[in-house]
């Protein structure tokens, strides 16, 4: 039988050309295990929602699957290693790549698992924290992870917090900031014709690492969450001048309107901020054992003036070492932290599209390599969503979609198969209608929802097409 296709559920189907270009440097020294995890790949892309049971559809590929995440070769490491590779090339392709950090906790505490992992933000709550780095174009399209870093929490550190300021950034959970900027400038020194720029959220507002990007490869934005002192004093006793004051005194470049999306009780809104930059040195803060040095960074400050009533107004402080000198360098600044809400997106993929916080694997060292793989397919999710909003209209479905994906999505949505194959664009709507998706004048794009949901189902599509469809004698061995 050919490698690209397997007998899953008693019914023949193909593995997808994506999955197999993204494993093409997969290397678990035994092909067998190359090609179950293409299995698995395909059957859980295909069933992103499903546990592992019900994606599997068969006795004989549930143990396939558990006998794969048990063996001590497939790890989250082994796993990641190719799409890691395909997400460099990926970025060499593009001339600026975003690469935004985030940490997620992955919450298994009602899982049999969690019995051996440490607490969450809550010390009632088992799991892991995730702390991804993920690529993305400015036009918010997902190119890929590049970099995954999990870990768990010693039971006895919620009560050692009192002990913080006596360690070293090596020794905090915050180093993996700084970690994540140093793969930032791996990856800028692998990909010489790509500007590469680390964007991270207020937690990454560390001294330490302001003091290290000085001389790295990559570029960075930080949203500041700490209002610095700066070298200068006020004249009011030994106080140091502010970091926040002093870039609000500068004069105001012009206004820029951000879409803010909903969130929890929130409703979706544009909010109009003035705009205002500066250069400015900080001052070290005190740390044991080691005297750091003063740094300079250039700072954007957003706010709201005149929010409507009843809104709190926005107002955020980012720190860079872009230029800042016109409005057009500092749009560049902000255009490029916007990219960095697409993580949230990425989390709520995996989170509540691939339910990865219900599977029952009983073991960590199943869970992880399993994690792993739904990473991919979260990657895989995002990138069609946003490609289908940003792509050329011309482009073709054939470059994603194998034939019998698009064959079958077509027929249940027109009847008939067209003379050439729909463009990308008509595609990803189509199968956004097989989600939740109507597809009204105003209803914009397709959510990630509608995306993730549609495409469980155009692969039970596919394998009807294979087994059933006019062209099945193609498929027939």
């Amino acid at each position: 039988m050919c490698k690209r296709f397997f007998v899953w559920g008693g019914i023949m189907t193909q593995i997808s050309d994506w999955i197999m270009e993204e494993f093409s440097s997969l290397n678990l020294g035994d092909k067998r295990l190359v090609d179950r995890c293409h299995i698995l790949m395909a059957m859980l892309s295909g069933q992103c929602q499903a546990s592992i049971p019900v994606a599997c559809r068969g006795w004989a590929e549930i143990k396939g699957a558990y006998r794969f995440f048990e063996n001590k070769v497939v790890t989250l490491t082994s796993i990641l290693a190719p799409h890691f590779s395909a997400t460099i090339a990926r970025i060499a392709l593009e001339k600026v790549v975003i690469l935004a950090q985030d940490t997620t906790e992955i919450d298994v505490t009602n899982n049999r698992v969690a019995g051996e992992l440490g607490p969450l933000s809550y010390p009632s709550r088992k799991g892991w924290l995730a702390h991804i780095s993920a690529a993305f174009t400015l036009d918010r399209i997902c190119l890929g992870v590049v970099q995954a870093f999990i870990w768990t929490r010693d039971p006895e550190e919620p009560s050692k917090n009192d002990q913080r300021k006596q360690k070293t950034i090596s020794e905090k959970e915050s180093k993996r900031w700084l970690d994540g900027y140093h793969a930032a400038c791996d990856i800028a020194l692998a990909t010489p014709d790509t500007q590469i720029i680390s964007v991270a959220d207020r937690e990454c507002d560390i001294y330490e690492m302001y003091v290290e990007a000085r001389d790295g490869a990559a570029n960075w934005i930080v949203r500041a969450s700490q209002d610095r002192s700066l070298p200068e004093k006020t004249g009011e006793g030994n106080k140091h001048e502010k970091l926040w004051t002093r870039v609000g005194e500068a004069e105001i470049l012009g206004e820029s309107t951000i879409n803010i999306p909903a969130r929890g009780g929130r409703a979706r809104r544009n909010a109009t901020l003035t705009v205002r930059s500066a250069v400015v040195t900080l001052h070290p803060p005190f740390r044991i054992g080691v005297k750091l040095e003063e740094v300079t960074v250039h700072a954007v400050l957003l706010r709201e003036e005149a929010p409507a009533k009843g809104i709190e107004p926005l107002e955020w402080l980012l720190l860079t070492d872009l230029p800042v000198n016109s409005q057009e360098e500092v749009q560049f600044v902000i255009n490029g932290y916007l990219c960095r809400w697409q993580i949230e997106c990425f989390f709520k993929v995996l989170k509540s599209g691939c339910k990865v916080e219900k599977l029952q694997l009983q073991k960590s060292e199943r869970f992880l390599p399993c994690l792993g793989l739904y990473l991919i397919i979260s990657w895989r999710v995002l990138y069609l969503t946003m490609l289908g909003r940003s792509c050329p209209s011309d482009l073709p479905c054939t470059l994603f979609f194998d034939d019998a994906e698009w064959k079958a999505v077509v027929m249940i949505e027109t009847k008939k198969l067209p003379e050439t194959p729909p463009t990308l664009t008509e595609m990803i709507k189509m199968i956004a209608k097989q989600g939740s998706y109507v597809g009204r004048n105003g209803d914009g794009h397709p959510g990630i929802v509608s995306i993730w949901v549609g495409l469980q189902r155009v692969m039970d599509y596919a394998i009807g097409w294979i087994a059933f469809g006019p062209e099945k004698h193609l498929y027939e061995t």
